[in-house]
């Protein structure tokens, strides 16, 4: 009955219903459920995707799912790696990316608005055809939606020099579990008590539906060079990146590859056993030239030398472009990413501790890591793991050790269990170590007030909760 009581609130046009779009349609790209598609498992089905037409469509489904205690799974372009998207039997999945309208781009105040649904890389065609970015680039800029980036809380590939989406984030418009219309921020600071935008960023559609999002710009730098460099170990780059930030200097891209990763992408480059740092500098001339010379330098200090800048321009270049989790599926190899972070006191000890948790996995391939965001006080590290168990009996397993190898490593050192990807399935058993009792206790009780009943996205972020399905 709550799929014709949707149509004949938002159209019989909007509610999509058959077989094929249910089952495409009610998962993100977590590699457990491209194994599922792969295995032909039975899977649970939503009631039906709506696609709504405006923000008066969301509020109506928000409403009716609510009222009839039905689940209701909020999704974007379902680009996430870490299970935020998995529509049980039953639900309804609310396919925001129909709302595709750019609202507004604002030259003067350096701000664009756009409808939740907008796909990344369209925004930024938008905005560059008008002499402005984002500064936004995350590897699935062509696949993920701006409102998908506030659900997740992203980090794009230059982030080091233009922030990730917390720090463009002006305004966010959602429809709350009551039905109710959020608009959030609408100046460039305030002190009007705690910051409501918080609330969303990072929610994953647990405590509202994000309809609009209003983000800073900046202007087209005016040039761009690269830098690349070779280093001793990972720990002499990790020096070499906190000496150049906590100078004050900010490049748009740092990133740092152990050196399994230089040979297995950036294999022409190699050079021994050394670790390779590819740098982008953006921004006013005068600047860029001053920041290459302190790059040098600072690598220098810590025993480095230069490498060929190509193999920056090869990054630049391939960097989107990556073998799906099928291919790897199908030959019995299952791999992924997790991205994790930590201080500088910190961070050479979880990546030493990682690797070789990885390494004792059975049937272990590769596990290696490289930073891909810095921060004045610390960095990410973005680690990867290919394992090939006996039987593909044992995929899921495998993963499994692998993810826990890795959480391992991050709970022994005080590393933070998530960077950009989010917590979605994957990740929400960790939670509580990384929020504490108390900051657990805390978001369980903001998700009490706001959706009583758990009726939006249940399953996701929040780990196992009776009162909280």
């Amino acid at each position: 009955m709550i799929v014709d009581e949707i149509a004949a609130r938002v159209g019989e046009g909007s509610v999509l219903r058959d077989a094929a779009t249910l089952r495409s349609h009610r998962r993100d790209a977590w590699v457990l459920s491209e194994l599922d598609d792969l295995e032909q498992a039975p899977v649970a089905l939503p009631a039906c995707v709506v696609r709504p037409r405006s923000v008066e469509d969301v509020v109506a489904v928000v409403q009716l799912c609510r009222d009839s205690g039905t689940a209701l799974v909020p999704t974007g372009l379902r680009s996430g790696v870490c299970g935020g998207v998995l529509a049980g039997a039953g639900a309804v999945l609310l396919d925001l990316s129909s709302l595709s309208r750019i609202r507004e781009c604002n030259g003067k105040d350096l701000t664009a608005s756009f409808d939740a649904g907008v796909r990344g890389s369209d925004a930024e065609a938008h905005v560059h055809a008008q002499g402005f970015t984002l500064g936004h680039f995350p590897q699935s800029i062509a696949l993920s939606s701006v409102g998908g980036w506030v659900a997740t809380r992203a980090a794009g590939q230059f982030s080091t020099g233009y922030g990730s989406i917390e720090d463009l984030l002006l305004e966010v418009e959602a429809v709350l579990p009551d039905g109710s219309v959020l608009e959030s921020g609408r100046v460039p600071r305030a002190a009007a008590g705690p910051d409501l935008r918080q609330l969303l960023l990072g929610s994953e559609g647990t405590l509202g539906v994000i309809t609009g999002v209003k983000l800073a710009l900046r202007r087209q730098p005016e040039t761009q060079a690269l830098g690349a460099y070779y280093l001793k170990d990972m720990p002499a780059g990790f020096e070499a990146q906190r000496g150049i930030l906590q100078s004050g200097w900010s490049p748009a891209v740092l990133r740092q590859y152990d050196h399994r990763e230089v040979g297995r992408l950036f294999g022409k480059f190699r050079r021994n056993d050394d670790c390779l740092l590819l740098v982008v500098h953006e921004g006013p001339r005068t600047r860029v030239e001053a920041e290459l010379a302190a790059m040098a330098e600072q690598v220098r200090a810590v025993g480095g030398d230069a490498a060929p800048v190509a193999a920056t321009q090869h990054w630049l270049e391939q960097r989107n472009h990556v073998p799906s989790f099928k291919s790897f599926l199908e030959t019995g190899v299952i791999v992924d990413t997790i991205e994790v972070a930590a201080p500088y006191t910190r961070i050479a000890e979880l990546y030493t501790r990682g690797v070789a948790n990885l390494g004792r996995v059975r049937g272990i391939w590769n596990g290696s890591a490289h930073s891909s965001h810095a921060y004045r006080t610390g960095l990410n590290l973005y680690f990867t793991f290919a394992v090939q168990p006996e039987s593909k009996a044992n995929l899921r397993a495998a993963y499994h050790d692998c993810w826990q190898a890795v959480m391992s490593a991050c709970l022994e050192t005080g590393g933070g269990i998530a960077h950009h990807h989010g917590i979605g399935r994957v990740r929400r058993q960790w939670l509580e170590a990384e929020l504490g009792k108390t900051g657990l206790a805390t978001l369980r009780a903001v998700k009490r007030a706001l959706d009583p009943s758990g009726f939006l996205n249940p399953g996701v972020l929040l780990p196992d909760d009776p009162l909280v399905p």
